[in-house]
């Protein structure tokens, strides 16, 4: 199938496209600036990008016609206090535009809106499925509470209060429940939907098996990176007051946690579960997907699939293409050198550690492994079982390999000492460079003194090791 997907660059686009790809579909990407969309490069033979606005009629006439079906996956709410009327104004414009297409349906991601009393951001993603209904092709109506994915805002919020505030006093609305549901399950009933015409023009409420209050959520999370947090409650916090609290606590900018405050006063629990059992999907609890969430590499859903893909030789997929280091609430220490030579540099690479070394200041990464060692960690004692080949998921002294390709040059390891956090380093060949990236992700303020307290040695011993490698 032809399949036009809306909101490639946000969360839940990037994660579907490879899912769609895999599938078998020709997928039509919808952005407004080509400039600014990157997906990975495997994909560029098998995809289409149209350059758009969807507040411009005018542009919408870049569609194709003959697409079969379409993803609606776009919300104004954090970039405009007039949301409301910019959302209504582009799903007007998407509906006229798809009825001069072929399209048979049109799936969209909407947000739970059981309440009798929706706040205004609620209230938008009703009036846009109503506007969608409108229309000629059928459309299926996907309605989540609280996304639970890294990266995801919900998951990146809670994240931050958790690992900022060891003490909270938070506004009441923490008692308010909803029905969380992982990122995992969101994208297998939104690619499980396609075609299926049981699910033609309806919608559905789509959430795990657990019903919690926000300050169960949080004391979850809390429970599930082994963080003791203490939690109060307060009757006097004015919506206005909360949104300011979120803003200085969070990453998030001050429009989207006004939204999120108003809808955060709203229950969101999901009507049934016919869904489920419609399209075979059993979505899994809050911890699960936390623990997915935080898996020692950020993935996206084709990962479980690669090998499938691999064996039917369908589509050349290059497997680097899909694992990437978590960006968000991460320090990183990103170093470069110009190549004297790219096979000796890499030959030196896949040499390093072990009897090797580490190229640099040897002395202190023993250090480091006696220290690791004195607290129970493994040390550098494991070494490496091949002095010169190195494959996914071997030790490397206190380190496991992710990613091994030498051909791309690429070299993705995850540390297995003992650290409050986690903690990457990668060597990547791009262009004439070695890109050497030390990448951390820390776990409350313990991991962000620990960050501080390293960094002023990773002048000495990156530079170091960084030179050594390029040296013939």
């Amino acid at each position: 199938m032809k399949i036009l997907l809306t909101g490639a660059t946000g969360y839940i686009g990037q994660r579907l496209l490879p899912g769609l790809i895999q599938e078998g579909h020709k997928v039509v990407c919808c952005v407004r600036d080509k400039g600014r969309f990157n997906p990975p490069k495997s994909l560029l033979p098998v995809i289409e990008i149209v350059e758009l606005d969807l507040l411009d009629s005018e542009s919408l006439k870049a569609i194709p016609r003959d697409i079969d079906a379409a993803y609606y996956l776009v919300h104004s709410m954090s970039s405009s206090k007039d949301y409301n009327d910019l959302e209504k104004k582009s799903a007007t414009n998407f509906a006229n535009e798809l009825r001069q297409t072929s399209a048979k349906q049109v799936i969209y991601l909407s947000g739970i809106v059981n309440a009798s009393d929706l706040s205004e951001h609620l209230q938008s993603r009703k009036d846009v499925e109503e506007i969608l209904g409108t229309s000629t092709f059928a459309l299926t109506t996907m309605r989540a509470g609280i996304i639970i994915g890294s990266g995801s805002a919900s998951f990146e919020i809670i994240r931050d209060l958790v690992e900022k505030l060891p003490f909270m006093i938070a506004p009441k609305w923490l008692n308010t429940r909803c029905q969380p549901i992982g990122i995992r399950n969101v994208i297998e009933l939104l690619t499980k939907a396609l075609g299926n015409e049981k699910t033609y023009n309806q919608n559905f409420d789509i959430g795990g098996p657990d019903i919690l209050t926000y300050k169960e959520m949080l004391l979850g999370f809390a429970d599930a990176r082994d963080l003791k947090r203490t939690i109060v409650t307060v009757p006097v916090m004015s919506p206005k007051i909360s949104s300011y609290w979120l803003y200085f606590v969070t990453s998030t900018s001050y429009n989207l946690a006004t939204s999120l405050v108003n809808s955060m006063k709203v229950e969101v629990i999901a009507r049934d579960s016919r869904i489920n059992e419609i399209l075979d999907v059993q979505p899994e609890g809050y911890a699960k997907s936390i623990e997915r969430a935080f898996a020692k590499i950020d993935t996206n859903e084709v990962i479980s699939s690669w090998k499938d893909s691999q064996v039917s030789g369908v589509l050349s997929y290059n497997i680097s293409d899909f694992i990437d280091v978590p960006t968000f609430g991460c320090f990183k220490d990103n170093r470069s050198r110009k190549l004297v030579s790219r096979q000796h540099s890499i030959d030196k690479v896949w040499s390093i550690g072990g009897d090797t070394g580490w190229y640099y200041a040897n002395i202190l990464w023993k250090i480091r492994g006696f220290i690791d060692q004195l607290f129970g960690g493994v040390g550098l004692r494991r070494g490496r079982s091949s002095p010169t080949d190195l494959d996914a998921g071997d030790a490397l002294d206190f380190w496991r390999v992710l990613y091994a390709n030498k051909e791309e040059g690429r070299l993705l390891l995850f540390a297995e000492m003992i650290v409050p956090g986690e903690a990457w380093l990668e060597f990547n060949i791009i262009g004439d460079e070695l890109h050497q990236i030390a990448t951390f992700r820390p776990n409350g303020l313990l991991g962000r003194a620990y960050w501080w307290s390293v960094y002023p040695f990773h002048g000495l011993i990156f530079d170091g090791m960084l030179n050594k490698l390029i040296e013939e």
